[in-house]
């Protein structure tokens, strides 16, 4: 049994049901809404590190085997990172070195070839090969839709789990659809491991990070539509929140400058990141606060922050905005939460918000050890 249909319950669900086993997945909402559909549909891959970089590499061929199983929309379309700064260059270069191939440095004409641009911003950049581009609002349910046609598959959609109880070899799962009986549990819920092991999330350090987000309109192309922008795009403050950057020395002076003349930035912990959409919107974001209780209120100023740096990013004038949200994930000191909580019971969270990028490539590592 699995305990939420977000991308981490689903990879494994999808895992287990192709090595033969009977899977029933329970989803408290009658889809899914949480973390997996309000991301950038950025497989991120390149910029791991350690346990993360081996996870993500193998979720990519997962990924690409699976839009053409369950016929959704992916781009391998790469990363461009834009470098507005020597030290984000020097980064960059110190990253291309210990990447297998996968890290192609780009003058400042080739990073303009790529994306839009101020050409007096860019002093260069980094491409990214091996990263690939999903649409999170189709490829999730794509995923739950075909993941239920197969043999043993079960999907329970509106079925809220209240707890379990440890029996002879088997758990006892409550449901407010009634009880079952479950060899195996995985409870993938994100954060919300709380709500069920609350001793263990404390012990992990679990808290939720919340983030603000925005669609924008993308500028204009030479044709009079929105341009087409293949490439997902990172910038200097991607430098700092993605573990494969940090062993390059030039990465703290890329930090002390951001402080001095964005503070703001770092002080809302900003990844600006774009990537778009098929209908050729541009997904924009995003900040970061944490708390075990984040607060419901959305501060403006922090969109208009978001705003305005996109807008000077990509050299435009006011961006037009379609749509805003807030992503929450669960985040903790280690990565990845692998628990197991109670007899029969495993507690897996991506603690990191790299879930979309992960979560294929760590659920066979998880069913191996626990089954």
């Amino acid at each position: 049994m699995v305990v939420g249909a977000g991308i981490v319950g689903l990879a494994h669900a999808v895992e287990a049901v192709g090595r033969g086993l009977s899977v029933l997945v329970v989803e408290r909402d009658d889809r899914a809404v949480g973390a997996s559909v309000r991301n950038f549909g950025h497989g991120c891959f390149t910029a791991q590190d350690g346990t993360a970089l081996t996870y993500a590499f193998a979720a990519r061929e997962r990924w690409i085997q699976l839009a053409k199983e369950a016929d959704f929309w992916l781009r391998e379309s790469g990363t461009v990172v834009v470098a507005r700064a020597d030290d984000e260059r020097q980064v960059l270069e110190d990253f291309a070195h210990g990447r297998d191939g996968h890290v192609r440095l780009l003058d400042r004409d080739q990073v303009l070839d790529r994306v839009p641009g101020d050409p007096d911003e860019v002093v260069g950049g980094a491409f990214l090969s091996q990263d690939i581009r999903v649409d999170p609002r189709e490829a999730v349910p794509a995923i739950a839709r075909w993941y239920a046609e197969q043999r043993g598959a079960h999907l329970a959609w509106s079925t809220t789990v209240q707890g379990f109880e440890a029996g002879s070899g088997v758990t006892l799962v409550r449901t407010s659809r009634g009880d079952v009986v479950a060899t195996k549990v995985i409870l993938a819920v994100g954060h919300d491991v709380d709500r069920f092991f609350p001793d263990t999330a404390t012990a992990a350090g679990i808290q939720r990070c919340t983030l603000q987000m925005l669609r924008v309109d993308a500028p204009e192309g030479a044709g009079g539509g929105p341009r087409e922008i293949d490439p997902a795009i990172f910038t200097g403050t991607s430098l700092l929140r993605y573990d494969g950057f940090r062993h390059s020395p030039a990465t703290a002076a890329v930090r002390e400058r951001l402080r001095a003349q964005h503070p703001a930035l770092i002080d809302a912990a900003v990844n600006l990141m774009v990537t778009q959409r098929p209908d050729g919107t541009l997904t924009l974001g995003d900040t970061h606060a944490y708390a075990t209780t984040p607060g419901p209120f959305h501060p403006e100023a922090l969109d208009a922050l978001l705003l305005t740096e996109a807008a000077r990013l990509l050299g435009t004038g006011p961006l037009t905005v379609r749509e805003r949200w807030q992503g929450v994930y669960a985040s903790a000191p280690a990565p990845f939460l692998d628990v197991t909580p109670m007899p029969g019971v495993r507690a897996v969270s991506v603690t990191s918000g790299i879930g979309m990028t992960t979560a294929l490539g760590l659920a066979p590592r998880v069913l191996d050890s626990f089954l």
